[in-house]
């Protein structure tokens, strides 16, 4: 069995280049200050290359006053095509700025989020929703510099999401609208957000209020909320997302209704299996990589001692028509 590489250190890195440890911490550090010959310069990073060097995380933490780790706390609900996508383009927003993604997953069973930014290094912390005050301090104490909830008030930023899905069916003559709440508690202040904007087009509209209804991403349950809004002759329904507007089309169909003729249906997020559904998903996007970048550079601030900028907080949403309205 071939033994394994022992891995490479600043030693190394000083001995090929035949300088001093700290000058390799200087060079490979780009610390300022210091004036070190070009030459010299040159002969450590192309030993530091030759040699794949890595920097050890501590010792990177050390010189630069704190780790590039960033926690990432995802709430206990399904993770859907539309935080998958977020996360990624976090993760990619991040790393411009030289900064890691570390995602964390929340549930009765894991591990504490303190714990869990105690153990990684993280310097910042951030969330999909607000963290309570508690959980803040032991943040701090746990070593985070940073701690930032929700890049945006819900109010504001799930409000004219409703208000865009209920318009458009107004727009498009519908007087009697549903909408379709999702069961799991996890996605509950959210959906009711959106609803509260649906509810605010409709009262603007002068028609009733949306008949609400529950349902799972199971068929009967889908089934059951459809056969709720033909009685209450609903003809256009704001599905909190879009896998939910799957589920309602999926409902329809065993009553043997068709969108848009029985019922209309709109969803949220633009997934990849928006345009694959039968009849195409009509939905609301967001400029995904904007929101991301918008949250790294407010993390890049706050880790530089300035107050992050919230002027562009409200999510850039946009309407994507399919034949589903």
């Amino acid at each position: 069995m071939t033994r394994p590489v022992k891995r490479i250190t600043s030693k190394d890195v000083a001995r090929a280049a035949g300088v001093s440890q700290t000058t390799v911490s200087f060079v490979l550090n780009n610390r300022a200050g210091h004036a070190i010959p070009e030459e010299t310069q040159r002969r450590v990073l192309e030993a530091a290359r030759r040699l794949d060097y890595r920097p050890h995380a501590s010792a990177r933490s050390l010189a630069a006053g704190r780790s590039d780790i960033v926690l990432l706390s995802v709430p206990d609900l399904p993770i859907g095509s539309g935080i998958s996508r977020f996360i990624e383009q976090l993760a990619a927003a991040l790393a411009g700025h030289s900064l890691t993604l570390v995602t964390h997953l929340a549930g009765a069973h894991g591990r504490p989020l303190p714990d869990v930014c105690a153990s990684v290094g993280a310097s910042a912390v951030v969330g999909f929703t607000s963290f309570d005050t508690d959980t803040v301090q032991a943040l701090y104490r746990a070593g985070a510099d940073v701690v930032l909830p929700s890049d945006t008030d819900e109010s504001s930023a799930m409000l004219p999401i409703g208000r865009l899905q209920a318009e458009h069916l107004i727009s498009r003559g519908h007087r009697c609208l549903g909408y379709a709440l999702p069961e799991h508690p996890g996605m509950l202040p959210m959906a009711e957000q959106r609803l509260r904007g649906v509810a605010d087009a409709c009262a603007d509209a002068g028609i009733d209020p949306p008949v609400v209804a529950s349902t799972s991403l199971e068929v009967p349950a889908a089934a059951e909320a459809v056969a709720r809004w033909k009685r209450e002759s609903v003809t256009g329904v704001c599905a909190f997302n879009d896998d939910t507007a799957l589920a309602v089309l999926a409902g329809m169909r065993e009553h043997s209704l068709t969108a848009p003729t029985d019922i209309a249906v709109i969803g949220v997020d633009d997934n990849p299996t928006a345009p694959l559904a039968d009849p195409p998903l009509t939905t609301v996007a967001f400029d995904l990589r904007e929101a991301a970048h918008r949250r790294a550079v407010a993390l890049v601030a706050a880790l530089s001692g300035e107050t992050p900028s919230h002027a562009e907080a409200p999510l850039n949403a946009r309407f994507v028509q399919r034949s589903s309205t």
